[in-house]
């Protein structure tokens, strides 16, 4: 369900922020947007994907790999600022840490998408920002997708002959397999080879 609120009351504000409910709000050019909190699939599959980007991509590179921050362009803070899922600085990363968010582009921004939500609506922002990559991982099939950075904007990569998504921006590829799961590798490392999720990430 969509919903518009032209004045949003200070007290609505003040009970969210009590609640926690704002963890995940985010503010487009001044416009409120208050998405649900990501369910137990969601929150189990991202937990996989950061522990692999950890381990095989940042540990070992002096590379840096965080979640759930706020992305904002160079003076948009507080008003104009993503948050998200997950998201890859390299060694030349142009972003800087201002405190309350990172303020201009990292060197891949992870999205996994939930029915309905506001994932694709977002991706002019990150090309704005000057974004190389972004991956768009589908929750409920885990189908991937990685948009590079074009003359036009975000632009999706096609994959190779062998499925095989490569990230240019990252060494790394990316490939859906059957049984809703995700492969992941280095491309220089055949051992980091994973299929993710690799836990239960729901409950019956």
């Amino acid at each position: 369900m969509r919903a518009f609120m032209a004045d949003v009351p200070a007290e609505f504000l003040r009970q969210r922020r009590a609640w926690g409910a704002d963890r995940w709000d985010e503010m487009w050019e001044g416009v409120l947007h208050m998405p649900p909190a990501p369910n137990i699939e969601h929150q189990g599959f991202e937990y996989e994907l950061e522990a692999w980007l950890r381990t095989f991509w940042a540990n070992q590179h002096g590379r840096r790999v965080y979640h759930g921050v706020n992305l904002a362009p160079k003076g948009g803070w507080p008003n104009n600022y993503r948050i998200p899922d997950v998201v890859l600085l390299g060694e030349d990363c142009a972003a800087q840490n201002r405190g309350e968010c990172l303020e201009g582009p990292p060197t891949v921004v992870v999205e996994i998408r939930s029915p309905g939500d506001e994932t694709l609506d977002k991706l002019p922002f990150y090309a704005n920002l000057g974004v190389p990559e972004v991956w768009v991982i589908e929750r409920d099939s885990r189908a991937v997708a990685i948009y590079a950075l074009g003359a036009v904007g975000q632009e999706l990569v096609a994959p190779a002959a062998d499925g095989w998504l490569i990230s240019s921006a990252t060494g790394i590829n990316l490939r859906t397999e059957s049984g809703r799961k995700l492969a992941i590798q280095m491309a220089d490392n055949p051992a980091s080879l994973r299929f993710l999720p690799e836990m239960r990430t729901s409950f019956t």
